[in-house]
């Protein structure tokens, strides 16, 4: 079918065709491959023919540079349903917060990347863990990591008019470039209290009875939480008991530390195999271990098995039994023992604020108490199979958070969220 007949079996005048002189056509213009007359790349495209009377339109191609619209990995949105969810939620900590004496504060989501340091992951790799960029200054700048750095850069900047001690709460996003998985984003929501400038274990006590408030104000039943409290020096004085005290033993004390972190999951047989040469798991994948002889592995086996008592002065009087060999551990179950003192002096029991060995807060930067909000109701998935929460908020004290942001702040600070 050439020519016009397919346009006239459809009843369609015959397609348009056009003289065009030498010039037009090309003929003695340039050949550079890019070029060609504006004539021509005018009639090149295809022409419908259009019904009588009516004016050609030429067919525009389908436009195939366009963006995918996805979302990053671990990276979701939040819709009207759960926006006004969080909303209701994050009001409802404000308010325990407030009550508690807390002011708020609102820092930058950007800081500068040198001055994340030790709130880091990986102290060695400082971009690890963090959205970094270069500004024009060649100044590199990250999104915040957590609501700490940006804390202590703010007291050290103003330390001077601001009450001791200073006790701010704040809440915000924060960005985390670690890998996505179930459950585990690149950003979502914290909101800290932290008390700066005093040495009084009181503000441990503190914080404790806040997060229980929180919990309870969140709708969660009393006995369907836990708050579980530990003390970094008690483990310090562990680590010193086995051998393990001084830098060059750092990798070696991490490693036991994580050990001990896996009790509620891997129990003491599993802690046992982690603390000694390691452990095969189900699917035959092998964690090395600790590389701890048997006297040491009895040590730490002794600590971490030492069960709650029917109150908190009770759990520190066993611990005491186990480990009242070093000056650190010592000094850290008298801090415990102050703070088991306070907060049931404030009818707050065991089944809520509990003195737990096993706490252990993976953060290298904390030095004193530190805490896990633990959820303890039954949950069963999809598969039949239980869900375990895990901590669902924490935190801890750690020394000279504003001295190590300035040379000219000697005096040691305690911070708690």
């Amino acid at each position: 079918m050439r020519g016009g007949g397919i346009y006239k079996r459809r009843n369609l005048p015959p397609p348009l065709t056009l003289a065009l002189s030498p010039q037009a056509r090309g003929e003695g213009m340039p050949s550079h491959p890019g070029f060609r007359p504006r004539v021509q790349r005018a009639i090149t495209r295809p022409i419908v023919a259009p019904a009588r009377g009516r004016t050609a339109i030429p067919m525009q191609k389908p436009r195939n540079d366009r963006p995918e619209a996805r979302l990053p990995k671990g990276f979701q949105d939040t819709g009207p349903a759960d926006a006004r969810a969080l909303a209701r939620m994050l009001a409802t900590i404000r308010g325990v917060y407030e009550s508690y004496g807390f002011e708020p504060l609102e820092t930058s989501a950007i800081e500068y990347t040198e001055a994340l340091g030790k709130f880091l992951p990986d102290q060695d790799r400082p971009n690890a863990g963090v959205f970094s960029f270069q500004d024009e200054d060649d100044q590199w700048l990250s999104l915040r990591y957590d609501l700490t750095a940006p804390l202590a850069r703010y007291v050290a900047e103003n330390y001077d008019r601001l009450p001791k001690p200073y006790r701010r709460y704040a809440t915000g996003p924060v960005w985390r470039n670690e890998k996505a998985g179930p459950g585990r984003f690149r950003q979502f929501t914290q909101f800290d209290a932290d008390t700066v400038g005093t040495e009084s274990v009181a503000a441990d006590a503190e914080i404790c009875m806040l997060a229980a408030d929180t919990m309870e104000r969140l709708g969660i039943a009393r006995g369907d939480y836990v708050l579980k409290v530990n003390n970094r020096k008690v483990l310090d004085g562990v680590m010193e008991a086995i051998g393990f005290a001084g830098p060059e033993h750092a990798e070696a004390r991490l490693t036991v530390l994580r050990a001990i972190d896996k009790l509620d999951r891997l129990g003491v047989a599993g802690v046992k195999l982690l603390l000694g040469a390691g452990r095969k798991d189900e699917s035959g994948d092998f964690t090395k271990g600790a590389g701890l002889n048997e006297t040491q592995i009895a040590k730490v086996i002794g600590y971490v098995s030492v069960e709650a008592a029917a109150n908190g002065r009770a759990t520190v009087a066993q611990l005491r039994g186990v480990l009242d060999d070093t000056e650190i551990g010592r000094a850290g179950l008298d801090e415990l023992d102050e703070i088991a003192t306070l907060v049931e002096t404030c009818g707050y029991g065991a089944d809520r604020i509990r003195i737990d060995p096993s706490v252990v807060r993976g953060l290298e930067y904390y030095t004193g108490p530190v805490f896990e909000a633990e959820l303890t109701f039954k949950v069963t998935g999809d598969d039949g199979q239980p869900v375990r929460f895990g901590s669902v908020g924490g935190g801890g004290r750690y020394d000279d958070l504003v001295a190590s942001r300035s040379a000219s702040r000697g005096c040691s600070q305690r911070s708690n969220c």
